[in-house]
């Protein structure tokens, strides 16, 4: 992520409340979950991806 992307992302997290905050870190591992297991079964096309989630984490 650049510096731009990285202070919009920040800025997007602290508008939103506490039950927003939780589905959104659910949603993130989750999707972290599946790119594991893409991974694992040689099928994740975007290896990035994974680097991605875990910072939003």
């Amino acid at each position: 992520m650049k510096l731009n992307e990285v202070k919009e992302f920040v800025k997007e997290l602290r508008g939103l409340s506490q039950e927003e905050l939780a589905k959104r870190e659910n949603e993130l591992k989750k999707e972290l979950f599946e790119l594991r297991f893409q991974a694992a079964t040689g099928q994740l096309e975007q290896t990035a991806r994974l680097k991605e989630v875990k910072k939003q984490i």
